[in-house]
């Protein structure tokens, strides 16, 4: 369908290198394109969608984006109220999305709404749902902390009529499909801030050793120089994991626990990092000149976007059977 046919390791080589773009934004507008819009697609969508909607977007010429999130269900994706009805040879669209990135310019969704009234992980499908269409409202860009080159959507669907061929893989199976999705998407994330906090610690280090205090450069401070050397070694455990991860992942296994453990450890390393480098710049931190401050903006949606902290945590509680029995 117009990819290189390689493993999702190459995924992964591709995202720690895309780290190395100046901010947070592009690489996760990349990385819905990715990792997040097109796998469940590409494991379960018919050979007809594949063409229509699979293609271009590897090709470039479609912007993709993923309809999960709602008001009231962001991590919690069993609880997203959007519906799509069928009737005869069609869905039925309505409903909202909420934080939908990329979702101003999308040329299509991969769309996750109720198909019918049965248990909530059983009752979800995801449908390839072409944004030109009757009854798609983009209501507005949303104005953010930080990522702020990436466009963020509120979407509302009020009678939005879609082919049932738009349907992936079988009615029902949606929820299923995106907890895999959501592996892919959360190891992508580890990946994107491993070059980040790497580059956020060596420009601390070089203007700690220019910037004096008391007549000494900042880094010849202990505290200083062993902090740095502290999160230089948290952030090479990160990718041992993530590599790890990886491997185990493109030959077929289960990595559930291994990457809800790497996300969660990213998204606070990716606060440690920036709070700890941020304080060493002094002033020259709090303002936005200087890259520091940047990336302690944008990162700190590694905690929230694709699975708060809080999800992660209950994921390898789950996976630890430590958690109380209902």
């Amino acid at each position: 369908y117009g990819g290189m046919g390689l493993d999702f390791s190459y995924n992964i080589a591709v995202a720690e290198e895309l780290g190395n773009i100046r901010c947070g934004g592009i690489p996760m507008a990349i990385g819905v394109q990715t990792g997040m819009a097109t796998p469940a697609l590409t494991r379960f969508g018919s050979d007809e969608l594949k063409k229509q909607f699979l293609v271009p977007t590897i090709a470039g010429d479609f912007v993709a984006c993923l309809g999960i999130s709602e008001p009231g269900a962001g991590s919690d994706v069993a609880n997203i109220k959007t519906t799509a009805v069928r009737k005869g040879n069609e869905y039925v669209i309505n409903g909202g999305k909420m934080w939908i990135t990329s979702g101003s310019q999308a040329d299509w969704m991969c769309l996750l709404a109720n198909t019918s009234e049965g248990p909530p992980h059983r009752n979800k499908s995801l449908i390839c749902l072409p944004m030109d269409l009757p009854g798609i409202h983009v209501a507005k860009k949303i104005d953010k902390l930080g990522m702020r080159s990436s466009d963020t959507a509120q979407i509302f669907f009020e009678d939005v009529k879609v082919p049932s061929k738009n349907l992936i893989g079988e009615e029902g199976k949606g929820f299923t499909y995106q907890m895999l999705q959501f592996q892919e998407e959360r190891l992508w994330g580890v990946a994107t801030v491993l070059t980040p906090l790497e580059t956020i610690i060596k420009e601390t280090i070089d203007y700690t050793r220019q910037r004096k205090v008391f007549d000494q450069p900042v880094l010849h401070n202990q505290t200083v120089h062993f902090r740095l050397a502290e999160l230089a070694t948290e952030v090479e455990l990160l990718r041992s994991l993530l590599h790890r991860a990886v491997a185990l992942y493109v030959e077929g296994n289960d990595v559930t626990k291994f990457a809800s453990m790497a996300k969660l450890k990213a998204g606070r390393l990716a606060r440690e990092v920036t709070d700890s480098c941020l304080q060493f710049w002094g002033g020259m931190g709090f303002t936005s000149e200087v890259l520091v401050s940047r990336f302690y903006r944008d990162l700190r949606l590694m905690s929230i976007g694709g699975g708060t902290d809080e999800t992660m945590l209950s994921i390898i509680c789950k996976y630890m059977a430590i958690l109380p029995s209902k």
